[in-house]
Order: structure tokens, then C-alpha cells, then sequence
């Protein structure tokens, strides 16, 4: 699995009802969720009996999601808000819209990363800043982070570090650096909120 990713989706998915069913809202990165190429998550993430919808942003603009209220049960954003040109929350409020009643959003984004481009790098989010813009969810299910000052030498000195893959079957210093965590220093943030 991809180095700065393998901690937050190990996080995500002890979080949430796995495998997903019902009707799920993809805003890009969803291949990771469900399965691809670089990589095949341990257990079913997705159901084969959910119905998925997948976009890409901007394509379709989080920020005028073009589907009717209470439309799907799960809307997971992976690795767009830093890239949303508009007002952030509208985009965590129609995210919200969309779901069901006690439907779970789920974000994940950056904090401590190098600019890149999804047509422009706007935004940056730690954990205190997720909680706020969910702030008119129900409940918190989950909010964290990851990274450590270790990874950002090691993403410095070979920026090509990122792509590693994380071994699942054996320890290794790749997996130790993956998950350990300190919070003062993070790369990823994410929240799983319920509406």
C-alpha cells in the first residue's frame, strides 16, 4: 500500500462497518478502497452488493454535489479537500446533504505534504481544523492523523519514498516508519463523521 496512505486507511476500515453496503459516494481515490493494481486491501472494504457511485473531482464539484438529499449511506472523499476551489464548508456541508439520516462521511487529506497539484493545492487540515468544518454532524466516530519527523527526512531526501509499498507479511523498517505515529508531526488527516 502506498507509504503515507497505509496508516490512515488501517485506521479507517477498524472504524467502519466493513465491508460497506448500501449506497456509497466516491469522490476520487476510491480505487483504494476498492481494490487496484497497487493495491488489494486485506478484507472487503466494499461490498459486491453495494451500489457505488464514482466521481472525480472537479469534475463534479464537492461544493454542488449534483445528487439529491439523503442519497447514500457513505460519501468518502479521499485526497480532494486540499484541492476544492470554493468555500470548504459548503463542500463538508454538501457532503452532509447527500447523506442519509445517520449516514457516515469520511475525509481523508493532507497537513504536512508538498504541494501538489489536482488541477491547483489549496488547503491544508489538521484534526482540530476537520472537527470544526463537521462541527453540525451527530457524532465524531473517528479523527486522527499520522506521520512522524522520521518520514518527512526520509520523504526529503527521496521524494520517490511516498510510492513505497508497505509489506503486510513480514516486519520491516518500511512498516515500523508507516505506523509509527507522532501527532505533532502529521501528513494525513482524516475524520468518519455521522450525520
Amino acid at each position: 500500500m502506498h507509504f503515507t496512505r497505509y496508516q490512515m486507511y488501517k485506521t479507517l476500515f477498524a472504524n467502519l462497518p466493513v465491508p460497506l453496503t448500501g449506497t456509497v459516494l466516491g469522490i476520487s481515490g476510491l480505487k483504494y478502497w476498492a481494490g487496484s493494481k497497487n493495491y488489494t486491501p486485506p478484507q472487503k472494504i466494499i461490498a459486491d452488493r453495494a451500489t457505488v457511485t464514482i466521481t472525480t473531482y472537479p469534475e463534479v464539484n464537492i461544493c454542488a454535489l449534483p445528487y439529491p438529499d439523503n442519497s447514500f449511506d457513505y460519501v468518502i472523499s479521499d485526497q480532494v479537500f486540499e484541492h476544492v476551489e470554493g468555500d470548504i464548508q459548503k463542500a463538508v456541508d454538501e457532503c452532509r446533504r447527500v447523506l442519509k439520516p445517520r449516514g457516515l462521511c469520511i475525509i481523508g487529506t493532507v497537513f504536512i505534504n508538498p504541494v501538489h497539484y489536482g488541477p491547483k493545492d489549496l488547503w491544508r487540515f489538521s484534526p482540530d481544523a476537520l472537527r470544526y468544518l463537521c462541527r453540525d454532524f451527530s457524532e465524531i466516530k473517528e479523527c486522527g492523523s499520522w506521520g512522524n519527523r522520521w518520514v518527512h527526512i526520509l520523504f526529503f531526501l527521496y521524494e520517490n519514498a511516498r510510492d513505497w509499498k508497505i509489506p503486510e507479511q513480514h516486519p520491516s523498517i518500511r512498516r515500523l516508519l508507516a505506523t509509527y505515529n507522532d501527532p505533532k508531526y502529521p501528513l494525513m488527516t482524516w475524520i468518519i463523521v455521522k450525520k
